[in-house]
C-alpha cells in the first residue's frame, strides 16, 4: 500500500541535514542563502500573529497582504527551527499556525480568491509539513490545521480546476498557466500534509492529462528545436512567466520527494520551458535580449507574435537547475546563467516560497549522457534535438548505416542543442555524443530515420482493424462499428453515425514530424463537423480533417489552444457524399496540403504543428471528435495509411487508383 512520506513537500530531512552540515562548514552559497533568511526579518521571535476570520483578494477591502506576511513568517520559523534546533522558533511556529487555524473560515473577493486558494494553501501546507515532527504542536491542533485546509482551501482549488470559474465548457483556456498550477500545487501540498492520497492523485493526474492552461501539454505550448519550450504566458509578460515556472518547479519537487518523477515527463518538459523562460529574462554581452523563436498564440486575449518584456528578477531559478544539473548531470546552461545572476535567491513576495539557493543548492553529480533525443523529419530533412551533459563543451552529431555504426561526425555543436541533417534517401542512424573535460560521453540513445519516409502504420480495414505495416499498431473497433461492403470487394469498417468509431494505439502518430495521412472515405449522409479523423487528447489539442465544416469546406486542421486558432488547410467544397472518396494529407515543415481522389484541392504553408506536438495522444479516432457534442461519422473508410515524410503528389496519386 501506497503511504506519503512525511515531512515530504518542498524540503525532506535529508535536505534539511545538507543545509545544516553546509552552514556548519560555512560552504557557500549555502551561507549566503542563510542570510537571506535572517535579512527578511520573517523569523523574529518579536513577531505576532495577525489572523483573518475572512481574507479577501481582488476587490475593495482587500487584506489577503496581512495572511501573506504571517504565512511566511510561519515557514521561516519553521525552517529556522529545522535548520538550527532552537525549539524557541519551533513554539513561536506553532503560534503562528494555530492562530490562524483556529480563526480563518473563509476566502473571499473575485475570481482572485482562486489564485489564494492556490498560491497561499500550497505555502501554509508546506509550513505546516516542517512542524508535523514537532512535539510540541498538539495532534488536536494539527488536525485542526488540516480541517482549515481541507474546508477553506482545498474545495476552490478542485472546483476551480473542475469549473474554471464557468469557463470550463465554453472556454477552458480562458484562464493563464499559472492560474492552474497554483491550485495543483495547493492540491497536492494539502494530500501530502492530510496525508490523502486521493488528492495528491487528483492533482497529478491534472497535471498530466488536465483541459487548462496549467496542464504540463498546455504550460508549454510549443517546443522549439534544441528542446527550447515557449511558454504559455511568454506573450503576456515575465513575472507570469517566471511565477508558472516557480509554481510547476515546486509541484515537480513536491512530486519527487513522495517518489514520483514530474520533473523528466514528457522528455523533461518542464526543463524545456524553464530554458526558453530563462533565455528571455538575459540578455547577450552587449546588453541586448536575445531574440527568442516564437510561434504565434491566439487567445481569448488576442493573438501573441513575440515574447513580452525580459528582465524578471523572480526567485525561481535554483530549483529548477539544482535539479536538472546538479541533481541528473544534465545542462541546462540557461537556467545557469540566470542562477549565477541572482545567487543567492531572496524570499519572494507571497506568490512563492523563494529562498532557492538557501533550500535546493546541493552538489553536483556526475555529468549525465546526451539524452532525449528526438530525430524527426521536417521540410524532408531530419531535425534533431537532446538534452546536454552537464559541464560539455560541445556536441558531436553523429550517424551511421547502421545500429551499431560506424558512426562519422556530421558536425560538432554548442547551444542550442539542435542540428538539421539532409542525408541521402536511406534508412539512418543517430547519436550525440559530448565532450566533456573528463573525455567523451556517448549519447544514451539511437535513433532511426527513414528518408524521405516509410509505412508508419496501416489498417486495410477489410475485416479486421490489424496494423499491416508491421509496426503492431493494432487499432480497435469501438460503439456502432459493423463490416460493409469495401470499396473494390472484401470488406470496410461501417460506422453508424451514433457512436462507430475506431480508435488508433495511444500515441500512434506521436513520433512523426512531416506525415502522410490517406484513406478512403465513403459517407452516407452529409453533417457539419463530423471528422474523418481527429488525433488528440481532448478538445484543446488535436490535429482532424472535417469533411464538411460550418462554410461547406473539407478542411483539416491542426490546433494547440482549442477551437480559436486551427491552423488549416480547406478545400472549396465539402466532401462528397455517396461514393468513395480518396482523401488524403501531408505536412512537410509547415506546409500542409489536402488531396481529393489524387489530386491536391489546397495547400497552406502556416501549419505550425505536427503530430510530435501533442505528445502520447489518448484519443487518437477515426470517425469521431474530441468535442462530444459533434456527430460521430455515418459511414465506410478503408485502408487507412499513414507515412512518416510528406509524400509526393505522384504517390498520392498511385495510392488514389
Amino acid at each position: 500500500m501506497r503511504k506519503l512520506t512525511h515531512p515530504g513537500l518542498l524540503h525532506t530531512e535529508a535536505d534539511l541535514k545538507r543545509i545544516r552540515d553546509k552552514l556548519a562548514a560555512s560552504e557557500q552559497p549555502w551561507v549566503a542563502g542563510w542570510n537571506m533568511l535572517l535579512n527578511g526579518r520573517r523569523a523574529n521571535l518579536d513577531a505576532k500573529p495577525f489572523p483573518l476570520e475572512t481574507v479577501i483578494r481582488g476587490v475593495d477591502g482587500q487584506n489577503f497582504g496581512q495572511m501573506i506576511v504571517d504565512m511566511q513568517r510561519a515557514l521561516h520559523l519553521a525552517l529556522r527551527w529545522k535548520i538550527t534546533g532552537d525549539e524557541d522558533y519551533a513554539r513561536k511556529a506553532v503560534e503562528f499556525l494555530n492562530a490562524w487555524s483556529s480563526t480563518l473560515t473563509k476566502l473571499g473577493g473575485n475570481s482572485n480568491v482562486f489564485l489564494a486558494s492556490g498560491l497561499y494553501g500550497y505555502q501554509w501546507a508546506d509550513a505546516a509539513e516542517l512542524m508535523r515532527t514537532y512535539a510540541g504542536w498538539a495532534p488536536e491542533d494539527v488536525t485542526r490545521f488540516q480541517t482549515m485546509l481541507l474546508k477553506v482551501f482545498y474545495p476552490l482549488c478542485h472546483d476551480f480546476l473542475v469549473n474554471h470559474n464557468g469557463t470550463e465548457t465554453r472556454k477552458v483556456t480562458h484562464y493563464w498557466a499559472n492560474w492552474d498550477l497554483c491550485n495543483i500545487c495547493s492540491i497536492y501540498a494539502i494530500g501530502v500534509f492530510c496525508d490523502r492520497l486521493d488528492l495528491t492523485d487528483e492533482a497529478v493526474k491534472y497535471y498530466k492529462t488536465g483541459r487548462g492552461n496549467g496542464a504540463s501539454a498546455q504550460n508549454v505550448y510549443f517546443v522549439h528545436p534544441g528542446h527550447l519550450g515557449q511558454w504559455q504566458e511568454s506573450h503576456r509578460d515575465q513575472g507570469h512567466s517566471t511565477l508558472g515556472i516557480a509554481l510547476a518547479g515546486a509541484l515537480c519537487e513536491m512530486a519527487w520527494n513522495q517518489g514520483e518523477d514530474l520533473y523528466g515527463y514528457w522528455n523533461n518538459r518542464l526543463l524545456s520551458g524553464a530554458e526558453y523562460v530563462a533565455q528571455t529574462n538575459l540578455s547577450d554581452a552587449n546588453g541586448n535580449p536575445y531574440t527568442m523563436p516564437f510561434t504565434p498564440y491566439t487567445g481569448v486575449f488576442g493573438t501573441g507574435t513575440a515574447v513580452a518584456g525580459t528582465g524578471s528578477p523572480r526567485p525561481c531559478w535554483e530549483l529548477i537547475y539544482n535539479h536538472y544539473v546538479n541533481r541528473k548531470g544534465l545542462a541546462a546552461p540557461w537556467t545557469k546563467a540566470i542562477v549565477d545572476k541572482v545567487r543567492p535567491e531572496r524570499a519572494d513576495g507571497g506568490d512563492s516560497t523563494g529562498l532557492g539557493t538557501l533550500l535546493y543548492a546541493r552538489d553536483p553529480v556526475p555529468a549525465a549522457k546526451p539524452s532525449g533525443l528526438s530525430a524527426f523529419l521536417s521540410g524532408g530533412k531530419v531535425l534533431l534535438s537532446w538534452w546536454g551533459s552537464a559541464d560539455a563543451t560541445h556536441y558531436l552529431v553523429q550517424r551511421a548505416a547502421s545500429p551499431d555504426g560506424p558512426f562519422t561526425t556530421l558536425s560538432q555543436v554548442t547551444d542550442p542543442r539542435t542540428y538539421t541533417d539532409g542525408p541521402a534517401q536511406g534508412t539512418w542512424y543517430y547519436r550525440i555524443d559530448a565532450v566533456t573535460g573528463e573525455g567523451e560521453l556517448a549519447g544514451a540513445q539511437t535513433l532511426r530515420v527513414a528518408v524521405p519516409g516509410e509505412l508508419w502504420l496501416h489498417l486495410p480495414l477489410n475485416g479486421d482493424a490489424n496494423d499491416a505495416s508491421g509496426h503492431g499498431l493494432h487499432a480497435q473497433l469501438k460503439g456502432g462499428t459493423s463490416w460493409g461492403e469495401g470499396r473494390t470487394g472484401g470488406g470496410a469498417v461501417q460506422l453508424d453515425g451514433r457512436s462507430g468509431h475506431v480508435a488508433l494505439p495511444d500515441g500512434a502518430v506521436s513520433a512523426l514530424g512531416d506525415f502522410t495521412i490517406a484513406l478512403w472515405v465513403y459517407w452516407d449522409a452529409s453533417a457539419v463537423n463530423t471528422r474523418i479523423f481527429d488525433f488528440g487528447s481532448n478538445d484543446v489539442a488535436y490535429m482532424a480533417v472535417i469533411p464538411r465544416d460550418g462554410k461547406d469546406q473539407l478542411r483539416f486542421m491542426s490546433t494547440r489552444v482549442q477551437f480559436w486558432n486551427e491552423e488549416s488547410v480547406s478545400s472549396a467544397s465539402a466532401l462528397p457524399i455517396g461514393r468513395w472518396v480518396h482523401v488524403a494529407v501531408t505536412l512537410s515543415g509547415t506546409v500542409g496540403t489536402l488531396y481529393v481522389d489524387g489530386s491536391p484541392v489546397a495547400s497552406e504553408s502556416e501549419i505550425r504543428m505536427p503530430p510530435f506536438q501533442f505528445g502520447h495522444t489518448t484519443q487518437t479516432w477515426l470517425g469521431r471528435s474530441q468535442y462530444g457534442g459533434d456527430p460521430f461519422f455515418k459511414g465506410r473508410m478503408q485502408d487507412l495509411r499513414i507515412y512518416s515524410g510528406a509524400q509526393d503528389a505522384a504517390f498520392i496519386a498511385d495510392l488514389a487508383r
